[in-house]
């Protein structure tokens, strides 16, 4: 079986081949320098980008891997497609062309939910083990689950209002670092060690699963506030800046980050002693700091620790196509009313057998 995927949930133009399993190709278009320029996703630029950007994808994947135009409609057997959650006019972009895609090629029609997806990504490089524990960090979501299959996700908890990824971002743009600013927090925090007591951990003391970075927000906004010398006067546009305090300032914000999701998975797995694994996943599971952490738990947990490869945590095609097909290997399809499902709504379980 050829499932061929698509991606475009928010600022990444992409489409990929699986077959069986293996990752054939992948083409990806990203938007990072475009948006960049605003300091965060502009929603209609993203829309107007995929539409832009979808086609030359498609001729160019398929070049790649080699299937011509003529054999097209004979190779391909599933086209599955991010419903959401996601900005609502990029996701119809990929939902109308997949859904066209389908058509013409006579292929079937899959949605895919794009945070499930995110999680299972890693079963392209290994084979993941159930029932595990799956936590999804990303600039919008900061989600627990009790992962059963590759079908079965029961949320355990979530954020309550920021996401992990964007507390990162927030306090990397309080000091003027560039945008995407959560890698930058990552790579100037490796350079000293954090103030542990520094920042708050936001709901760690008590025994819920859900997530909350507001508070962690407010205490840096009032740290930088008190300390004008660590916001930088321009955007440096190559080597990171080494201003005095910053890199503490950031080792001490990833660190607190990091140890709420050590806490919060380290009650999943308590509460379920039967599960093999964490598997861990999204943008920020590329997070140097908060990796050591959740391997760190792991081990004291005797549980295997699983993180995608950093290639594979961002959007990308490669796992709304794997994830697809396993859907579609169980007879989970759907019709050409497929809907797409924007942040904030949950992604119904609608498939048609």
């Amino acid at each position: 079986m050829i499932c061929l995927g698509v991606e475009t949930s928010c600022d990444e133009t992409a489409l990929a081949l699986v077959q069986d399993g293996v990752l054939l190709g992948e083409k990806l278009a990203s938007q990072e320098n475009l948006h960049a320029l605003f300091g965060g996703v502009v929603p209609e630029l993203a829309s107007r980008e995929h539409l832009r950007k979808a086609s030359a994808l498609f001729d160019a994947l398929f070049t790649q891997t080699g299937i011509q135009s003529v054999s097209l409609a004979a190779s391909v057997d599933v086209v599955a497609v991010a419903r959401g959650p996601g900005l609502l006019g990029s996701l119809l972009v990929g939902v109308n062309l997949a859904k066209g895609l389908a058509l013409g090629l006579g292929a079937k029609l899959v949605g895919v939910n794009h945070l499930h997806a995110h999680l299972l990504a890693a079963g392209l490089e290994r084979e993941l083990p159930f029932p595990s524990i799956g936590l999804l960090i990303s600039g919008g979501h900061t989600h627990l689950y009790y992962i059963r299959s590759p079908f079965e996700f029961e949320l355990l908890g979530r954020t309550l209002d920021d996401a992990a990824g964007e507390a990162l971002d927030k306090a990397a743009k309080m000091v003027n670092l560039p945008y995407p600013g959560g890698k930058y927090i990552d790579v100037l925090g490796s350079r000293a060690e954090p103030d542990k007591a520094l920042f708050p951990k936001p709901l760690t003391a008590g025994d819920g699963l859900d997530f909350s970075f507001s508070g962690l927000k407010s205490a840096v906004a009032r740290y930088v506030s008190e300390r004008p010398e660590l916001v930088l006067p321009a955007l440096p546009e190559s080597a990171l800046p080494d201003v005095p305090g910053l890199s503490l300032y950031c080792a001490s914000v990833n660190w607190a980050v990091a140890k709420t999701l050590s806490v919060k998975a380290g009650l999943a797995l308590a509460r379920n002693p039967e599960a093999k694994a964490l598997i861990v996943a999204g943008g920020v599971a590329a997070n140097s700091m908060i990796r050591r952490e959740l391997t760190d738990l792991c081990a004291k947990r005797g549980v295997e620790a699983i993180f995608p490869s950093r290639g594979l945590c961002t959007d990308n095609a490669a796992m709304i196509a794997v994830a697809g097909e396993q859907l579609a290997r169980s007879g989970r399809f759907h019709g050409f009313d497929l809907e797409a499902i924007p942040r904030g709504r949950a992604v119904p379980l609608d498939y048609v057998r």
